[in-house]
């Protein structure tokens, strides 16, 4: 200690500043690479996203806001960011509270971030939960391919979602998702059935089964059936076909 304080003290005070600098730096790194860590589990993106953009960032991110095309509408998966992605971006910053200008940035991803898992799956859906409703295991068995029907899956997901989202963070309980070609006959679904494609999901919740179905027409949903249509007075059904087909009589739709 004595031969530290026999030297000139701005040699001190220099020694003293490069040792914090180095440890500010150490921390700094750890918290920038346990950020990105996160973030990889799924999908990264690298650049802030605004209309007139495209590429295969778009399409990620018109997945995540797909349930926010506002009453009626539909926002395409093409990659090519125009004025419906615009508009759903910012509903879906509205939604949580961000800065709705429309333009994807760091605090629209740090959110996106936050609401999915590593397989991309929204935080309150998984895989499993939309699977085969006959008890079933994995996406095969279908008129698409397994990777095909997991994709309509995921984006299924992320509208339900929104949903649930928009109904104040209740819990929704799909009762039947995709279904094999042989559980839909099982079943007696109809021959075109979405459930077919893993775009479609049967919901019973907390809120009343026309609460589900009135919300869900703001939320990408092109095929809603609820209470009032044959067999679906125990539970709504939605699917994300982009024209809409919404019978629901007991709930006014």
């Amino acid at each position: 200690m004595s031969r530290l304080l026999s030297r000139p003290l701005p040699r001190i005070l220099a020694i003293l500043m490069l040792f914090a600098a180095m440890l500010a730096a150490t921390v700094t790194t750890q918290v920038v690479i346990a950020t990105k860590a996160h973030a990889d589990g799924c999908y990264t993106w690298g650049r802030t996203l605004s209309q007139g953009m495209s590429g295969e960032d778009v399409r990620q991110l018109q997945i995540r806001v797909a349930g926010w095309p506002g009453y009626g509408g539909h926002l395409a998966a093409d990659g090519a960011f125009g004025p419906a992605t615009k508009a759903a971006v910012q509903r879906f910053q509205t939604a949580y509270g961000l800065g709705s200008d429309g333009i994807a940035g760091s605090a629209t991803f740090s959110k996106i971030y936050q609401l999915q898992d590593d397989d991309c799956t929204p935080i309150h859906f998984t895989y499993a939960e939309l699977d085969d409703g006959c008890g079933g295991s994995g996406y095969d068995g279908g008129p698409l391919s397994e990777a095909a029907t997991k994709a309509n899956a995921l984006q299924t997901m992320w509208q339900l979602e929104a949903l649930r989202h928009a109904l104040g963070d209740q819990p929704l309980n799909v009762t039947s998702g995709f279904r094999s070609i042989a559980c839909n006959n099982a079943v007696g679904g109809a021959s075109n059935s979405q459930h077919l494609y893993g775009r479609s999901a049967d919901l019973v919740g907390v809120h009343s089964l026309c609460t589900l179905a009135k919300q869900a027409r703001y939320h990408g949903f092109g095929g809603i059936f609820g209470p009032g249509y044959p067999g679906h007075n125990d539970h709504t059904h939605v699917d994300i076909r982009t024209s809409n087909v919404w019978d629901a009589p007991t709930c006014g739709i």
